[in-house]
């Protein structure tokens, strides 16, 4: 511990550094003015003095944006972010790893820049996160799709962006809560309930719809925005969806007309999803992306089921999925080899009674726990 001189005697020797560094930046010496602003940096560390290092860090990275040679420049970021995180100084470290980032973006290191902007959004929401929810969300945001750049961690991008855009319209945790509620009412065969909880999320996805746009309006990618466009409209329908059946099991007459409502419009999401998705799938000849592969035909077994429930099939939805696909065939034959494709020819073929036991077989992803109440329900009508 330093005396109350020698505390002053240290503060008047880091601001004749600081004066020193302004000199030498002036003159164009970047390395030495950083240099100089390190040890100011130190006697401020060394004094726990904060609120001073923040200032100087801020005005480090100011000299290192400027560097010609970028690799020097994240090589110098790297080094002070080391410091800042060893010393559990979350806000400054975010605001250096936001500088890390943009470095990183203008030199396409896309998992360097994704990884940058991750952290510096977790590190924001730990120091203060009701100051720092926006900006914690945009960051987010920025590091997805970031992400999507790169093959190797283009699965990353998509589920940071669809984190990013649930926390910027604040129902990430509020949606998690109302699915477990949902999911508990189930299973104790609250029917009602559990159709209205299902519901209510229903409405979280789509009022996330009416910005989703706006958010992404600077993605580079059109790809971004149709995916995740597509994405929202999967969960409105869905959820609507769960709704619908689990009204239906009820057979309550007095829900009929909002089985109905809620079926047509499902219906007409999971068109504008499928046909959305067919767009992005068709730029390909080969590789196709697994997981749009299954999301895809997902949809449409959902669409062959609604129609079922709310008694009007408009359309063949096998052959709604694969129109204007002909001239793509390996894609043609991709997707018939999906098992929810090979479910939907089944219910057009034999009918829904039939296909019951290959639902229960099947995978549904996040309603897996749930599948085995809804569909034997379904089978008891």
């Amino acid at each position: 511990m330093y005396n109350n001189d020698e505390v002053e005697e240290k503060e008047v020797e880091a601001i004749k550094l600081i004066d020193y560094a302004e000199t030498l930046a002036d003159s164009g010496k970047g390395d030495d003015a950083i240099r100089e602003y390190e040890k100011a940096a130190q006697i401020y560390l060394d004094l726990g003095s904060y609120i001073k290092l923040d200032e100087l860090y801020i005005r480090i990275t100011r000299i290192i944006s400027q560097f010609k040679n970028n690799i020097q420049a994240v090589y110098r970021l790297k080094s002070i972010i080391r410091k800042t995180e060893e010393l559990m100084l979350h806000e400054i470290s975010a605001k250096l790893l936001v500088q890390l980032g943009n470095i990183s973006f203008r030199m396409k290191d896309w998992e360097t820049a994704g990884e940058s902007w991750k952290k510096a959004s977790e590190y924001f929401l730990e120091s203060d996160p009701e100051d720092y929810n926006n900006l914690a969300s945009i960051l987010l945001l920025e590091a997805g799709q970031a992400f999507e750049k790169s093959q190797l961690t283009k699965d990353i991008g998509k589920q940071l962006i669809l984190k990013a855009v649930m926390i910027i319209n604040e129902f990430d945790e509020l949606y998690k809560q109302e699915e477990k509620k949902a999911h508990y009412l189930l299973l104790n065969k609250e029917f009602e309930a559990a159709a209205d909880k299902f519901y209510t999320i229903s409405t979280y996805f789509k009022k996330s719809l009416e910005n989703l746009e706006d958010l992404l309006k600077d993605a580079e990618s059109k790809n971004t925005v149709l995916n995740a466009k597509a994405r929202f409209i999967h969960f409105v329908a869905e959820y609507q969806t769960f709704s619908a059946i689990c009204l239906s099991v009820t057979e309550n007459p007095d829900y009929k007309e909002k089985i109905i409502d809620l079926g047509k419009d499902s219906i007409n999401l999971f068109k504008t999803s499928i046909s959305l998705l067919k767009d992005y799938l068709n730029q390909f000849n080969k590789d196709f992306d697994k997981e749009i592969i299954l999301r895809i035909t997902f949809d449409t077994m959902l669409l062959s089921i609604l129609q079922k429930i709310v008694k009007s099939e408009d359309i063949i939805c096998s052959e709604f999925l694969l129109n204007e696909l002909e001239q793509n065939k390996a894609l043609v034959e991709t997707l018939k080899k999906s098992p929810y494709y090979i479910i939907v020819v089944k219910i057009e073929k034999t009918g829904f009674d039939d296909a019951f036991d290959d639902l229960l077989s099947i995978n549904l992803g996040h309603f897996e726990k749930i599948k085995n109440v809804l569909i034997t329900s379904l089978q008891e009508k």
